[in-house]
């Protein structure tokens, strides 16, 4: 299940192997920065301020915005792992979003195999991607001209529409995207996908007090 987002992947890796090196980066560089951080936007955002002349401290910064997102998602998927708490801290650390959303049974809780193996081969068509893209860019052309600069608004799109299966995640989909849109012009790179994720947690906030509910209904107890 997880090819097709690996394929997107890797493509959208030769972009950013291209924009890397258009930026300043090594072969080697780009392609150890795509295998320790694995997080696209991410890394696209760190390479854009690294091109526009910003320092690395601003970059990093940007890095760790973006990847926030990541807190509430990995809080979401810890009690589906198995294990002690630090095997399911280090599970933890394969979670992307494609990984993510293709594991998510739909009930808040996630497939650990599924999760797993998807991310693995994300990974390995991540980095496969950087050094092609990294190494031939010059051959390849300009990204924008071979149409790659749509595939990361498209991946991510893709993930969206496997998630809108319930009432529930339209709503939240729709507070998210209108908390991003309404800070993207004002707040620095990051910001708004932070803020944005906060209605994830909002809904979970919903879904846990439901059940609270239901189970109290069930067992004949008071609200």
């Amino acid at each position: 299940m997880g090819a097709p987002f690996a394929v997107a992947g890797c493509i959208l890796a030769m972009s950013f192997g291209i924009l890397a090196g258009e930026a300043g980066l090594t072969d080697v560089e780009a392609v150890i920065f795509s295998a320790i951080v694995f997080a696209g936007s991410a890394q696209f955002a760190s390479v854009s301020i690294i091109a526009g002349g910003g320092g690395a401290g601003a970059a990093v910064a940007a890095a760790t915005l973006m990847n926030s997102r990541f807190l509430p998602m990995s809080a979401a998927v810890g009690p589906s792992f198995s294990g002690g708490p630090l095997k399911r801290a280090a599970k933890g650390q394969t979670v992307v979003d494609a990984s993510w959303a293709l594991s998510s049974r739909g009930d808040g809780t996630f497939d650990e195999a599924l999760l797993l193996g998807a991310s693995a081969i994300a990974y390995f068509s991540w980095v496969t991607g950087t050094a092609v893209g990294a190494i031939w860019g010059d051959r390849l052309g300009d990204p924008d001209a071979l149409g790659l600069d749509a595939i990361f608004p498209a991946f991510f799109f893709g993930l969206l529409l496997n998630e809108l299966r319930s009432r529930r995640a339209r709503g939240v989909a729709a507070l998210g995207t209108a908390l991003a849109l309404a800070l993207v012009p004002f707040t620095p790179a990051g910001v708004p996908v932070l803020v944005a994720s906060l209605a994830s947690l909002a809904g979970l906030t919903r879904r846990a007090r439901a059940e609270v509910l239901e189970r109290q209904e069930a067992e004949g107890e008071p609200r």
